[in-house]
């Protein structure tokens, strides 16, 4: 079956129990490097801070990574989230990235702290109800349409002679959906732990959408998580890792990725075991010809032009088996 819609990966750069940071920051060149020859059309990274099982605070760095290493796929964010830092060094930051890879960067921007109160205070993060202007902020660094009394209008934005790449909102409810259509910019819906329908949200974006040089017309894109393994018996057992992960994340409880072993060895409080029994509807999960059909339904059910899969296995080896199982059951075109 060849997918009527683009297949992308987002990479949270997950640490596995039994395995050293470093080693685990090297598995996100691997899966880049996977990605690029297997045909996906790009590669995000979410930021995250404070959190013992996730490398991706600084989603620019593992960017220029992961660019460095590959040859076609686009890289960028998804997402900065642009209350944690100040615009006009996001708009340094992606420009740099994409005068070094020209062509091939995203800037996926999310409103959400990307961690607990005591990770936003520690960023100094600014509020919700700022997001608008931190985003009109960032959009006038790079329009250069300060007014002439505004103190930031002397300041340039370097370097200088490049764009920012095309920018994405990130959204989980719809709020942001008319904002990213209005600004004709793509928009993309985190499903992947979000119980809100993102159809709603596309005809909002879609209706509200005005062309621009980068999206001249709408790219709406649902992220969703998948495990995928030869049978579905396999991928379900791989999932418990992800399960109670997000079981024990939930309730407060911070350490690496397990491994389904000792997922399966856990006993959970009813909490934790309701959290899991809620949450893992969202999950596709099964052999390729299973998660093939779910995600081509997940797709057509909100008329999505890209689906971004995020994979969550404590064995590095298996993850990029998921996304090479993905790739043929879809029947991607390998690259070179």
């Amino acid at each position: 079956m060849t997918a009527p819609f683009a297949l992308s990966i987002q990479d949270l750069a997950p640490i596995a129990e039994g395995v050293s940071t470093p080693e685990a920051m090297q598995e996100t060149i691997k899966l880049a490097q996977l990605g690029d020859r297997l045909g996906y059309t790009r590669l995000w990274y979410a930021e995250h801070h404070g959190m013992a099982s996730i490398a991706s605070s600084v989603p620019e760095i593992l960017v220029g990574s992961a660019a460095a290493h590959t040859k076609h796929l686009r890289v960028g964010s998804g997402g900065v989230m642009l209350l944690n830092h100040a615009p006009l060094r996001i708009a340094e930051a992606y420009r740099t990235l994409e005068g070094l890879h020209p062509g091939r960067i995203d800037l996926g921007i999310g409103r959400a702290p990307g961690g607990d109160g005591y990770a936003m205070r520690a960023l100094r993060s600014g509020g919700g109800e700022e997001f608008s202007a931190y985003m009109g902020e960032l959009l006038a660094f790079e329009e250069e349409s300060f007014p002439p009394d505004h103190p930031f209008s002397r300041v340039p934005v370097s370097p200088g002679g490049v764009k920012l790449p095309p920018l994405w909102l990130l959204g989980s409810s719809g709020a942001s959906a008319e904002a990213a259509g209005q600004l004709g910019i793509g928009y993309a819906f985190a499903a992947h732990f979000s119980h809100t329908p993102p159809a709603p949200a596309f005809e909002a974006y879609r209706a509200a959408f005005r062309p621009t040089e980068h999206f001249p017309k709408p790219q709406a894109m649902v992220c969703v998580s998948v495990v995928c393994a030869p049978t579905d018996e396999e991928a379900r057992y791989l999932s418990h890792s992800q399960a109670v992960q997000w079981a024990l994340f939930t309730t407060g409880e911070q350490r690496r990725l397990m491994s389904p072993e000792e997922a399966h060895a856990r006993v959970l409080t009813p909490q934790q075991q309701s959290i899991i029994d809620h949450q893992s509807s969202l999950w596709i999960v099964g052999s390729p010809t299973t998660v093939r059909d779910a995600i081509a339904a997940k797709a057509e059910s909100c008329a999505a032009d890209e689906v971004m899969m995020t994979t969550t296995i404590h064995s590095y080896e298996l993850r990029r088996r998921s996304y090479e199982l993905v790739a043929k059951a879809f029947d991607l075109a390998p690259r070179s």
